[in-house]
């Protein structure tokens, strides 16, 4: 396992969940006017592009669960770093969720994924696993469609970022968008009981999202495994 590679991914995957959390808790309710779903949704997608180009050589730049799996799928990763990479990325998620308890003025539900009273407009369970299995395999049709030999060269990082911007827009009033397994479980561990017992949608709908993209954009690119 390329150590290299999993710092990388901690690394990424804390700037990832601090990007989130420091627009949720504290840009919302800013002296100088709310920066609203648009700051957090401009602020991860910003976070990711930045990465992907300073670090995404070392580790590709996963900073997800869902994403490793799913790139399994697509066959651009090798399922046996896929384990030492979906810790390290739960890992850095955690680690950034303390990094903010210990900052305070945090909100009691620590910007948590759910449904129905956890949903920001009260969507039902069926809803926020719709959305975010739609939302995760178009995801990574992007990542996987970006990142191939045929698309433009160096302009992946872009893609990619305002992929996740558009599906921050679109799913922060659902679910408070997830489509990343260790985002959620971040969030709640810190948010207690009520986002706990609904974690598990926000790892199997991501992942089963991510596998279907995965596997439609193998198909898409025809491209074996890389």
């Amino acid at each position: 396992m390329n150590q290299r590679a999993l710092a990388a991914e901690f690394i990424g995957t804390f700037m990832l969940m601090s990007s989130v959390l420091g627009a949720a808790f504290y840009a919302f309710a800013a002296p100088a006017g709310p920066a609203g779903i648009l700051g957090v949704a401009i602020s991860i997608g910003l976070t990711v592009m930045t990465l992907a180009y300073s670090i995404g050589h070392i580790s590709g730049a996963h900073f997800n669960p869902a994403v490793t799996l799913g790139l399994v799928a697509g066959g651009r990763f090798n399922a046996g770093n896929a384990v030492g990479y979906i810790v390290a990325q739960c890992v850095g998620a955690i680690a950034a969720c303390a990094f903010f308890a210990l900052l305070g003025n945090t909100p009691t539900t620590f910007a948590a994924n759910g449904y129905d009273a956890l949903s920001m407009m009260g969507f039902g369970l069926i809803s926020v696993f719709l959305i975010e299995t739609v939302l995760t395999a178009f995801f990574l049709i992007v990542i996987i469609g970006a990142t191939s030999k045929r698309a433009p060269a160096g302009f992946a990082p872009i893609a990619i970022g305002l992929a996740l911007t558009a599906i921050h827009i679109i799913a922060i009033p659902v679910s408070n968008a997830s489509v990343n397994p260790a985002r959620s479980l971040g969030s709640a561990l810190f948010a207690g009981t009520a986002a706990l017992s609904q974690v598990w949608l926000f790892w199997v709908a991501p992942i089963l999202g991510a596998v279907i993209g995965g596997t439609i954009a193998r198909w898409l690119q025809e491209e074996g495994t890389a």
